[in-house]
C-alpha cells in the first residue's frame, strides 16, 4: 500500500509541470502486443511485478478481456519515468486492436498527443495498423514505432543475421509509406519514423527487452548481441541488460510532445473557435489558470460513485465543487470528485491542472464528445469522427417483464458509454434495437448488460443494417401541406461522390466559413451555383435552396429542414437511413398568414415530397461491406478462395510472403455470419484473418426486391415495395 501511495505522490507532484507530461496512446493491429507492451512499461514504473510483466496483462482487467484474450476497452494509467535524472509523468492509454472496438481507439486519440504504434516484426503493417495510424494523424497525434516480436523472426522464421536488418527496414518503410500517404505535410515536417534518429525501437514485449539506436550507444548492445541471445534462448539475461521500458519510455519522453508543445498545433485540428478569445489563448498555452476546457472521451458507470467522465483537460484546473457548463445543456453540472486513473482503479486527487487526463464524477449531462467549460458560450470541440459505422443490429428484450423499465434506462446508459452503438427505443411498439460494429461488439455489450447492469435479456440473431439511396433523377416533386395552402417543389439526384466522402470525413458542416465550405464542395465535383446555396446537411445528404426571392421562406427554412431530416432518417423503401441524396428546393408557395404555415403544415408536406422523390429516382438499397484480409499457407489457399467466392466476396489482390499467401478481399456483411468457423474448417485452422469496415455499396438488382420484402416484413410493414403515390397527398 505504501508503494502505491508513493507512486500517487510522484504522479500528483508532476501534474503541475506540463513540460514534464506526455499523454500517449498505444495502438496496433489485433494481437501485435499492445497490452503486453503496457505491462512492461508499468513494471518499469514499479506498478506491477517485473516477473509478471508481459503475462499479467494488467490493462485487460475486465474478466471478459482475460477470457477472450483481447482488449475490449481503452484503459488509462498514469506512471512516472526518469530520464537523465529528471522525472516525467506519462499518461498512457492502452487501446483495443479488434475492428469491432475501433471507436475506442478514435476516442482515445482525442485525449493524447503522441502514439506508440506497435507492429509485429513477422506480420508487418496490417489493415488495422493502417486504420489506427489514420485515426492518429487525423487527430494531429504524433507517432513513434515499436517493432515487437523480433524474437519470433529469429527463432521461428530462422532469419539469418545479415537478413534481419533488411526485414526490419522493410517494416519501417511500410509504416512510413502509410504516414506519407495519409499526411505528406507532417511526414516532411519530421513525423517520419527513423531508426537512426531514435523514433523506432525493436524488441520483444513478451520477454521484456528492447533496443533502439540511442540505447545501443549507451549500452553497447546491438543487433548482433540480440541475435545471439535470442538464438541461445537467453531472453532473461537480455531483459536485464536492455529492459524494454527504458528504451520505449526514453523514446516517448524524447520524441513525443508535451502538452505545452502539442496544444499550439493540436487544438487547431480539433477546435474551430476564436483563437483570440480567452479560452483559445488558454488552450494554446495549456494555461492552468485559464477557463476550463475539458473534452470528454469516455463515460463509465462506477457502481459506487455513479457516472465517471474521463477526458483531456486542455486549459484551466478541475476541482471538486466547481460548477461547469456542458455543451448543449442549459443547466450547470457540479463536480463531485476529481481523480486520475490507474488501470482498474480511480485515485482521488484534490485538483487536476491543464495538460492532464482527468476522471471526474458529477457531470450527469456529459456524453462522450461533450465539451465541458467554465464559460457558458464556449465553442464546442469538433465531433469525434469514427472510422466505421454500425453494420449489424440486434433486437433486445427483457427476459422478465418487470425489468422492462430498467432495460430502457440501461440501454440509454450503454448508448451514452459507447457512442459507436446506436440504440433505438420505440416506446409505441416496445421494440428496442441495438446497432453495432459487428457480431463480437454486440455480443460483448449484451453480456455486459447482464453482468454489470443486472438485467436478464434475450437478443435476436444479428440483422444487417442497410442504407437507402438513389441512382437516378426525379422531380420537381410537389409536396402539399394538409391544408393545401403551402406547396414545395423539390428535385432529386445522387450527391457527387467527392462531396459524400467529404461529408463522411466531417470536412463539411454548416458552422464553417462559407468560402471554405464552397471550396471543398467544388473540389468534390459540385456545380458552382449549387455550392453557393446549401440550406442544410443531414448525414451524407444535402438540401439546396435554388429559389429566388420567396417571401417568408427564411423563417420557414428550419421546418423544411426538419421535414427533410425526418424523411431521410427512416427512408421510404424500408425505413432504413438514407444517404447520398441531393435535394434541390426549386419553388415554394407559402400562405401569407404564419398560422397556416406552422410545423403541422410544413413538415408533413416536405416529408412526403422527399419520400416520394426518393422512390421516383431509381431507388436502391446499399449493403455494408467489410474488407477481409486472410493469411494462409499456399496449400490451403483453395479452401480460403472458395469460402470467399461462395459468400459473394470479391478478391482484390493476392501477395506471396515466404510460403504464405495474403489474400485481400471484400465481402458483404450479410454473408459474414459464421465466417470464422467456416474459414477455420476450410483451411484446417491455419488461416489468420482480420476485417475492417469498407463502406456501403449497392445491392445487386436481383436481390433488391427480396431483401426489401424481408426487411419490411420484419418491421411489420406491408411487404411490397412502396410506390410514390403511397406518400403523396392527393
Amino acid at each position: 500500500m505504501g508503494k502505491r501511495k508513493k507512486i500517487v505522490e510522484r504522479v500528483t507532484t508532476l501534474m503541475d509541470k506540463p513540460d514534464k507530461i506526455r499523454n500517449i496512446g498505444i495502438v496496433a493491429h489485433i494481437d501485435h502486443g499492445k497490452t503486453t507492451l503496457s505491462d512492461n512499461l508499468l513494471g518499469g514504473a514499479g506498478m506491477i511485478s517485473m516477473d509478471l510483466a508481459g503475462r499479467q496483462l494488467f490493462m485487460d482487467f475486465d474478466p471478459l478481456e482475460q477470457a477472450r484474450g483481447i482488449t475490449i476497452d481503452a484503459a488509462n494509467v498514469s506512471m512516472v519515468h526518469e530520464v537523465d535524472g529528471k522525472e516525467y509523468l506519462i499518461n498512457m492509454i492502452d487501446t483495443p486492436g479488434h475492428v469491432d472496438f475501433g471507436g475506442d481507439v478514435t476516442r482515445a486519440m482525442r485525449a493524447v498527443d503522441g502514439a506508440i504504434v506497435v507492429v509485429d516484426a513477422v506480420e508487418g503493417a496490417m489493415p488495422q495498423t493502417e486504420t489506427v495510424l489514420r485515426q492518429a494523424l487525423r487527430e494531429g497525434v504524433r507517432p513513434v514505432l515499436f517493432v515487437n516480436k523480433v524474437d519470433r523472426m529469429i527463432n521461428e522464421l530462422k532469419v539469418e543475421k545479415k537478413d534481419m536488418a533488411v526485414r526490419l527496414g522493410k517494416v519501417i518503410d511500410n509504416v512510413n509509406k502509410l504516414i506519407r500517404g495519409m499526411n505528406e505535410e507532417k511526414y516532411k515536417a519530421g513525423w517520419k519514423v527513423d531508426a537512426a534518429n531514435g523514433t523506432v525501437a525493436f524488441g520483444s514485449a513478451l520477454y521484456n527487452w528492447a533496443i533502439s539506436v540511442p540505447q545501443m550507444k549507451k549500452t553497447g548492445i546491438g543487433f548482433d548481441q540480440v541475435f545471439e541471445h535470442c538464438r541461445d534462448g537467453k531472453m532473461k539475461e537480455l531483459a536485464e541488460k536492455v529492459p524494454l521500458y527504458i528504451a520505449v519510455n526514453d523514446m516517448v519522453v524524447k520524441f513525443l510532445p508535451s502538452p505545452i508543445e502539442a496544444q499550439k498545433e493540436r487544438v487547431k485540428v480539433i477546435w474551430n473557435g476564436d483563437w483570440g478569445s480567452s479560452v483559445g489563448k488558454a488552450m494554446a498555452s495549456c494555461d492552468p489558470n485559464g477557463p476550463v476546457a475539458f473534452m470528454i472521451t469516455k463515460v463509465k458507470v462506477d457502481p459506487h460513485a455513479g457516472e465517471v467522465a474521463t477526458g483531456r483537460l486542455f486549459s484551466g484546473t478541475l476541482e471538486r465543487g466547481m460548477e461547469l457548463h456542458v455543451s448543449g445543456i442549459a443547466d450547470t453540472n457540479r463536480i463531485q470528485q476529481t481523480g486520475i486513473v490507474m488501470g482498474a482503479e480511480r485515485v482521488e486527487v484534490d485538483r487536476v491542472p491543464a495538460g492532464n487526463i482527468a476522471a471526474v464524477t458529477g457531470l450527469r449531462d456529459a456524453i462522450v464528445g461533450s465539451t465541458v467549460s467554465t464559460e457558458s458560450g464556449m465553442t464546442p470541440f469538433e465531433v469525434i469522427k469514427h472510422v466505421s459505422e454500425p453494420v449489424m443490429t440486434v433486437a433486445v428484450e427483457a427476459k422478465n417483464m418487470r425489468d422492462l423499465p430498467k432495460l430502457v434506462e440501461v440501454l440509454r446508459q450503454v448508448g451514452k458509454e459507447d457512442p459507436t452503438l446506436q440504440i433505438t427505443i420505440n416506446e409505441e411498439t416496445g421494440e428496442h434495437l441495438m446497432a453495432g460494429m459487428g457480431e463480437l461488439h454486440l455480443e460483448i455489450v449484451a453480456f455486459r448488460i447482464q453482468r454489470d447492469k443486472g438485467v436478464e435479456i434475450k437478443t435476436s440473431p444479428p440483422i444487417v443494417v442497410y442504407r437507402e439511396s438513389i441512382n437516378g433523377r426525379a422531380g420537381p416533386v410537389e409536396g402539399k401541406s394538409p391544408n393545401h395552402h403551402n406547396r414545395f417543389y423539390i428535385e432529386f439526384e445522387p450527391l457527387e461522390p467527392g462531396v459524400v466522402e467529404a461529408l463522411r470525413e466531417g470536412k463539411i458542416n454548416m458552422k464553417m466559413e462559407e468560402l471554405e465550405r464552397r471550396k471543398i464542395l467544388l473540389d468534390g465535383g459540385m456545380d458552382k451555383d449549387e455550392a453557393r446555396n446549401i440550406a442544410g446537411v443531414f448525414g451524407t445528404n444535402m438540401l439546396l435552396n435554388m429559389t429566388k426571392g420567396i417571401q417568408y421562406l427564411r423563417e420557414t427554412m428550419e421546418l423544411i429542414l426538419e421535414g427533410f431530416e425526418e424523411a431521410l432518417r427512416n427512408g421510404p423503401i424500408s425505413r432504413e437511413p438514407v444517404q447520398g441524396v441531393k435535394a434541390r428546393l426549386v419553388d415554394v408557395k407559402l400562405h401569407e398568414d404564419a398560422v397556416h404555415r406552422g410545423p403541422a403544415q410544413v413538415i408533413p408536406a416536405v416529408r412526403q415530397a422527399v419520400q416520394a422523390g426518393v422512390l421516383m429516382a431509381d431507388p436502391t438499397l446499399l449493403e455494408p461491406f467489410q474488407n477481409v484480409y486472410i493469411q494462409v499457407p499456399q496449400d490451403q489457399m483453395g479452401g480460403a478462395m472458395s469460402e470467399i467466392q461462395g459468400r459473394r466476396g470479391a478478391i482484390l489482390s493476392m501477395d506471396t510472403e515466404g510460403d504464405m499467401i495474403i489474400i485481400k478481399s471484400k465481402m458483404p456483411v450479410s454473408q459474414m455470419f459464421g465466417f470464422s468457423g467456416a474459414i477455420r474448417s476450410a483451411t484446417e485452422g491455419r488461416a489468420l484473418w482480420s476485417t475492417e469496415f469498407a463502406g456501403f455499396e449497392s445491392l445487386p438488382t436481383n436481390l433488391l426486391l427480396e431483401t426489401v420484402k424481408q426487411i419490411r416484413t420484419r418491421k411489420g410493414l406491408k411487404p411490397e415495395m412502396p410506390k410514390p403515390s403511397d406518400y403523396l397527398k392527393a
